[in-house]
């Protein structure tokens, strides 16, 4: 499946990065975030990817272009210019970087995608949290249960939303209210095409919007994940991701 990572955002509960990079960028373990979750995705088959960008875009566009140049040993011929690269291995991803508008709201982001992805189903992602999440098994249970949309339920601290399930559906989707130590949003998600029927424009709030009136029309799935989840809003949480990778064993990390 194609990717979609929601990259647009402004971060600005990390201003102490987000100041000079959008959050995506923001590196654990000397790489930005962003790619350790394509590398996740990738692990699992999935190497076409459309970000949708906004806030610093150029950032990540910049990334991507030098990736591969600035990447293992190059030889420089300063005489006539000409540089060989002796990268052993490279990433055989396909990265489209979308400008979606600096203040578009993520159903926006996305709603903007739907001419490279209308007639097709999608993964669906933001692009500041891992996880250790079976994206075969995530891919699985979209495909048995066929509703327009499915996410991943975890269960983080308490100060994130809840959703209510029941059976395999979500009831309920309460987006960060006050109470709650329950199922949330995970982030990692599948989507039919239909899913733009219920994204009407710029400012529609994906998940105040569309996520709970596919709730409340019983075609929300949740994919219960028990195994590691981290989001990263926060400058604690940052340094949270640094510490497990510097452990020597980051549990996102199975592709190594």
């Amino acid at each position: 499946m194609k990717v979609v990572i929601l990259a647009g955002g402004y971060g600005t509960r990390l201003t102490e990065e987000t100041e000079v990079r959008p959050k995506p960028m923001v590196e654990i373990g000397g790489m930005p975030i962003l790619w350790h979750i394509m590398k996740h995705y990738a692990h699992y088959g999935h190497k076409e990817f459309f970000l949708c960008l906004g806030y610093k875009s150029e950032y990540i566009k910049r990334f991507f272009i030098d990736y591969m140049s600035l990447s293992g040993s190059i030889s420089i011929n300063l005489a006539n210019g000409k540089v060989v690269h002796h990268n052993e291995h490279t990433e055989d991803w396909i990265v489209h970087c979308i400008e979606t508008g600096i203040d578009t709201n993520t159903g926006g982001r996305i709603l903007r995608l739907k001419p490279y992805l209308e007639g097709e189903s999608f993964m669906l992602t933001y692009g500041d949290g891992v996880s250790s999440i079976d994206l075969n098994a995530l891919e699985d249970f979209h495909s048995r249960h066929g509703k327009i949309a499915s996410i991943s339920a975890v269960r983080p601290p308490a100060r994130f939303g809840d959703i209510e399930i029941e059976g395999d559906l979500v009831r309920t989707f309460a987006e960060k209210p006050q109470l709650g130590e329950g199922w949330i949003n995970g982030g990692f998600m599948v989507m039919d095409s239909r899913v733009f029927d219920y994204i009407e424009g710029d400012d529609t709030n994906f998940e105040k919007v569309a996520l709970e009136r596919l709730a409340r029309e019983n075609q929300l799935g949740a994919y219960r994940h028990g195994g590691f989840w981290q989001c990263m809003d926060t400058l604690r949480d940052k340094r949270t991701l640094e510490q497990l990778y510097l452990g020597g064993n980051p549990p996102w990390m199975m592709w190594r």
